[in-house]
């Protein structure tokens, strides 16, 4: 879809739900296609609220409201049985702190790291200070998990890790809501 043809279906499907006014870019790593500058100034001149997820690898000055920006951590490497050659160029790439400050430096924003185990924290609070201008009341954690026992054997020392650092928890709350099923 072009640009315009994009804008024109958002621009409907808002119009048949009551108004609704706020986009979410997401989906792979939104931020790579140079059209999602125009695509953004299009749908602010639409009066639409753009909320972009990305994994903060890739710096495009664009219209946004608010950045929420995951960086990928060493947990999210894929494994070298399976990912061959895109566990390499995944390694070199995941970790921009000098984009995510960028990023977050042009519209509101939250910095979302998906927490394994608590043995990730300490590349968090490292990748957090090369890049002090992140506060801490906008970091979000989440756990990893599929499972609604696996994410609530994580809760207690996730909620702990938050309170000592003043981060919020991010819940993975469809999971609880609908299970481990896609299109929820």
């Amino acid at each position: 879809m072009s640009v315009d043809e994009i804008v024109l279906k958002v621009r409907e499907i808002a119009s048949d739900n009551a108004g609704l006014k706020h986009v979410v870019l997401t989906g792979g790593e939104p931020m790579l296609p140079v059209e999602m500058v125009e695509l953004c100034e299009k749908l602010k001149q639409h009066a639409f609220h753009i909320t972009i997820e990305t994994a903060g690898t890739v710096d495009r000055v664009l219209a946004c409201d608010l950045m929420s920006v995951s960086p990928k951590m060493s947990n999210s490497t894929p494994d070298i049985s399976r990912a061959g050659q895109w566990r390499e160029k995944h390694e070199h790439a995941r970790r921009r702190p000098d984009v995510v400050a960028a990023l977050i430096g042009r519209s509101d924003y939250q910095v979302k790291f998906v927490v394994k185990t608590p043995n990730d924290l300490p590349e968090i609070l490292e990748f957090l200070k090369e890049a002090p201008a992140i506060e801490n009341e906008k970091v979000l954690l989440m756990p990893e998990g599929v499972t609604t026992d696996r994410l609530l054997e994580k809760t207690d020392w996730l909620e702990a890790i938050c309170d000592r650092h003043g981060f919020k928890l991010c819940q993975r709350q469809h999971i609880f809501w609908y299970g481990n099923q896609r299109g929820t």
